[in-house]
């Protein structure tokens, strides 16, 4: 017997870091790019194994440190199944998503591991189960998550969060497209978050207003979104990336992803994620996405994605 499962990227449209401390965000699934676990028989008695074949490692489940991230979930799905033998298998994982580019792999793989674990054992996991599962995981790779990862990734649809509510899927009533560019660096998610965790302690009524501000943008967002106002989107995008730009999140080779999507006729861009690198996302016409592609990647993108989104 063998169990396959898989989860969607995703980015942030509108909110990050401004997420962190209680004011809305947006975020999409991109379903161009995933994560796959795959769970297989072992030898009897050989344990569990878990293999990250991109990575050319392989771990030993009773070996592994407990903040190990692929051993961290399939120890809290066994232990949420109630199975405290770990059953002789080996767990590929697989993921075309970037690493560190803010369209949550971590998150991704997650929760391909816990449902593909879980199959295999002869149980299925409700989505709110599955989205807790991968939250404790994300600790480890983000340190203070807001939780919309997981929960976009597991759900598999749009939704509008807020920390420590439930989230919230809503209609989007008009698809429309994304460019996504990622800048080819590493954006660890941990250390930007603590970044501005420390800058807000240091002048929190500054940052409380830029966070008012960007609330204020998520809640207009939705707005637009749900009632086909695909002009006001474009202006957002661009307003919230000068508020990341404020935040100190933002980095030259984003601005620059930004200005290019721009002259090349985005209706909006912004940073999308921690910042610092990662990834830029641009709002375009289905007719203008190879344009503003060919724009990015002349201006430094190490790769480009188009999806749909709605």
């Amino acid at each position: 017997m063998r169990a396959i499962a898989s989860a969607p990227g995703k980015v942030i449209l509108f909110g990050e870091h401004a997420v962190v401390y209680g004011r809305p965000a947006i975020a999409v699934p991109v379903a161009q790019v995933r994560a796959t676990a795959e769970v297989a028989p072992g030898v009897p008695g050989s344990g569990l194994h878990l293999v990250a074949a991109d990575l050319g490692r392989t771990v030993l489940l009773a070996d592994a440190p407990a903040d190990e991230p692929l051993a961290a979930i399939a120890r809290l799905t066994l232990a949420h199944l109630g199975i405290e033998t770990a059953p002789d298998t080996v767990v590929t994982v697989r993921s075309t998503i970037p690493i560190a580019s803010g369209m949550g792999s971590g998150a991704a793989v997650s929760s391909a591991l816990t449902r593909a674990l879980a199959a295999y054992c002869g149980r299925t996991l409700a989505t709110e189960e599955v989205s807790a599962l991968v939250f404790e995981v994300d600790k480890l790779y983000h340190g203070t998550p807001s939780g919309i990862d997981n929960t976009v990734i597991a759900y598999e649809q749009p939704v509008y969060f807020v920390k420590g509510e439930p989230p919230q899927p809503f209609h989007i009533a008009h698809p429309f497209t994304l460019v996504i560019a990622d800048t080819g660096i590493a954006s660890p998610t941990k250390v930007a978050v603590g970044d501005v965790r420390r800058a807000w302690q240091a002048d929190t009524d500054r940052y409380e207003r830029l966070f008012d501000r960007i609330g204020e943008i998520v809640r207009r967002a939705r707005r637009a979104i749900e009632h086909s106002n695909d002009d006001a989107l474009g202006p957002l995008l661009d307003e919230n990336h000068r508020l990341l730009q404020e935040l100190g999140v933002s980095s030259p080779e984003l601005d620059r992803l930004a200005e290019a999507a721009r002259a090349a006729g985005a209706r909006g861009a912004k940073l999308s994620g921690a910042g610092r690198g990662g990834n830029l996302i641009a709002l375009v016409r289905p007719d203008q996405a190879e344009t503003v592609s060919a724009a990015l990647r002349a201006a430094g993108a190490r790769g480009v994605t188009v999806t749909q989104v709605g």
